[in-house]
C-alpha cells in the first residue's frame, strides 16, 4: 500500500469520527471577581437598578463568554430570558457585542455562560463593560454581588452610577477548543507515515 492510499485513508477515518463527535473546549478565565467556591453576596435586582453592570480589564485580545451568577428572587412560575451587552467607554457606551440569549425556568439559582457568537474583540488593559439584561420573563430576577469581592481592575455599577469596593460575581475569557479524537489519530498516522519514509 503506497503512502498516499494511507494517508487518503486515514483522512476518510478522520472525516468519520469527526462526525460522530467534536473534541471538548477549555473555559480560559481572563477576568474575574470571584469563582464558584466564593461564599457570600446578595442577590441585586436586574431590571430595577439599570443601567447595572461591572467595568473589567481584559488582558486578553476577545472575549468569548461571560459567566454571571443569577438568581429568581420571586417563585411565580415564571422563568426569565436574558442577555448580557459588551460595551466599551461606561454602563451606557457603545455596544460592542450582545450574548446569545439564555433562558432560566423559575426558582433557578446558579451559574449560566452567556456566550458571544462571535468573539469580541477588546484591547488588552482597557476597561470595558457588562451589562446583563432581561428580554422577557420575570422582572425580579438579581446577579450577585458582594463588596468583599476586591476585584481591582473595575467596579459594579447600579443606577449608571459606579459602586466602589462592590463588583458582581463574574469571570470572562475565551474558549479554547480541544482536537478532537479523530484529529489527533490524523496528526499522529501522519507523523508515523513520515517518519517511515525518512532514510
Amino acid at each position: 500500500m503506497n503512502a498516499r492510499l494511507i494517508i487518503s485513508k486515514i483522512l476518510l477515518l478522520s472525516a468519520l469520527l469527526d462526525a460522530h463527535g467534536q473534541g471538548t473546549v477549555t473555559f480560559n478565565y481572563d477576568q474575574q471577581s470571584a469563582t464558584e467556591s466564593t461564599g457570600g453576596g446578595i442577590a441585586s435586582v436586574i431590571q430595577a437598578n439599570q443601567p447595572l453592570g461591572q467595568s473589567f480589564t481584559p488582558t486578553l485580545m476577545s472575549v468569548d463568554f461571560i459567566r454571571l451568577s443569577l438568581s429568581d428572587a420571586s417563585f411565580n412560575s415564571v422563568g426569565a430570558t436574558l442577555l448580557v451587552y459588551l460595551r466599551e467607554g461606561s454602563i451606557t457606551g457603545n455596544i460592542l457585542g450582545t450574548s446569545d440569549p439564555m433562558t432560566m425556568p423559575d426558582r433557578f439559582s446558579g451559574y449560566v455562560n452567556f456566550f458571544f457568537s462571535t468573539p469580541v474583540s477588546v484591547n488588552p488593559g482597557t476597561q470595558y463593560y457588562f451589562q446583563p439584561w432581561l428580554v422577557s420573563g420575570d422582572p425580579s430576577w438579581g446577579i450577585v454581588a458582594y463588596n468583599a469581592y476586591g476585584y481591582p481592575g473595575g467596579t459594579a455599577y447600579a443606577n449608571g452610577v459606579a459602586s466602589p469596593g462592590f463588583d458582581l460575581w463574574f469571570r470572562e475569557g475565551v474558549i479554547v477548543p480541544e482536537p478532537s479524537s479523530g484529529a489527533l489519530l490524523v496528526l499522529g498516522l501522519c507523523a508515523f507515515a513520515a517518519r517511515r519514509r525518512l532514510p
